[in-house]
């Protein structure tokens, strides 16, 4: 173990670290390979347009022709994503029951991952109500579909965070999932903080084992997730060094300016696609020679075509998330939660196991967040960005 690592964690533990690691490698290798071998002979072997002819042979039996397309691709999109849940459920129970159970950071029983499982599902199947409004904008909007296709998604994103935080603030606390934080000490430090940086505050709720904060004039929501395992409690100061990290996201607008990203991204592939519908030869590339299926070009184009961008976007997204945590470390600096903030961050790696050392490249393409020794250097210089 490099010396370095002697105040951060023992022996025991980096090598607990280390084998958790390797087992991740090994079953990222492996499901990754899957999925490429998966999607390969489906695309090789037709399996899209093979799906897409079946469910027109079902919606055929009930009488619903070529002029339901719509009717169609919700059926056909059902389809795909219950066979996407199904094939990826049994490398999430391995994952989560054998690799961290093995390792002891499990803290899901089966019957709770699955309620989860069924809740995404269901979330899931909710969200192609809007997909077929998208369709009708497509077919209807002419040449500019693209702008109201954009402005559908744009209203949908906004719905949604209204209606996270309206559950958030109206809902679970009167459920029992979310109480409201005691009066106390810890509760007037929230608030001063939240009122330093002009956050505004409504109240403070626990939500199994996490804070959380919430402003309903403005439809604001905080959350800070420091889980509460045993032995490894947070104490007051951590919880306020984890809250002032969050407040410095919320002063530097980095929500807002990951909102502004996903909106100019959207509004780009929406523009590309709509030069792109109308090409023959992608459907023929696909399967598709006879028709041109809107949901179709969707996939193809969204998935396939747009892989390049999409990496790219990832890999950008990715540097610059590590440069808002390093930023908002030091939010939390300027409000004197260096020490908290410093136990909290390595209490939060020892209860991941998340490994300290990692090759720089791989490092800076897939790490959203900076390793632990990162942040702990530039939480003690002051003059470090």
């Amino acid at each position: 173990m490099p010396k370095e690592f002697n105040n951060i964690m023992d022996a025991e533990t980096f090598k607990k670290c280390q084998h958790y690691q390797q087992d991740k490698i090994n079953f990222s290798l492996c499901s990754t390979l899957y999925s490429a071998i998966e999607e390969m002979l489906i695309l090789v072997l037709g399996g899209i347009p093979f799906l897409w002819g079946v469910v027109g042979s079902l919606t055929a039996v009930f009488g619903f022709g070529p002029e339901y397309e719509i009717l169609h691709s919700l059926l056909f999109l059902n389809f795909l994503t219950t066979f996407t849940t199904l094939t990826r459920l049994s490398w999430r129970l391995y994952e989560t029951f054998v690799i961290k159970q093995r390792h002891g950071i499990n803290h899901q029983t089966l019957a709770i991952f699955l309620r989860e499982a069924l809740k995404k599902y269901i979330l899931n199947q909710c969200l192609l109500l809007p997909v077929a409004l998208l369709l009708h904008i497509i077919k209807i909007g002419g040449d500019n579909f693209f702008i109201y296709a954009w402005f559908l998604l744009f209203i949908v994103s906004l719905v949604y965070l209204s209606l996270y935080t309206a559950y958030n603030y109206y809902i679970a606390p009167f459920v029992g999932n979310s109480p409201s934080l005691p009066d106390g000490d810890l509760k007037k430090d929230i608030e001063a903080m939240a009122k330093s940086v002009d956050f505004p505050l409504s109240d403070s709720f626990t939500v199994k084992g996490k804070w959380n904060c919430v402003a309903s004039a403005r439809c604001s929501f905080l959350s800070e997730t420091l889980p509460q395992v045993e032995g490894q409690r947070y104490n007051d100061s951590e919880i306020l060094a984890g809250m002032g990290h969050e407040l410095g996201h919320w002063k530097l607008y980095h929500t807002l300016t990951d909102f502004v990203i996903n909106q100019t991204s959207s509004f780009l592939r929406f523009f590309f696609f709509s030069r792109m519908i109308g090409c023959r030869e992608l459907f023929s590339a696909f399967g598709f020679t006879k028709t041109q299926p809107t949901v179709i070009g969707l996939f193809i184009i969204f998935q396939f075509i747009f892989a390049p961008f999409n990496e790219l976007l990832s890999f950008f997204r990715t540097v610059l998330s590590r440069r808002f945590e390093f930023q908002a470390d030091a939010i939390a600096r300027e409000m004197g939660k260096e020490s908290g903030l410093h136990t909290a961050l390595v209490k939060h790696n020892n209860y991941k196991l998340d490994f300290l050392v990692d090759d720089w490249l791989y490092c800076m393409y897939h790490r959203s967040h900076p390793p632990l020794l990162e942040r702990l250097r530039a939480l003690a210089n002051a003059k470090q960005d």
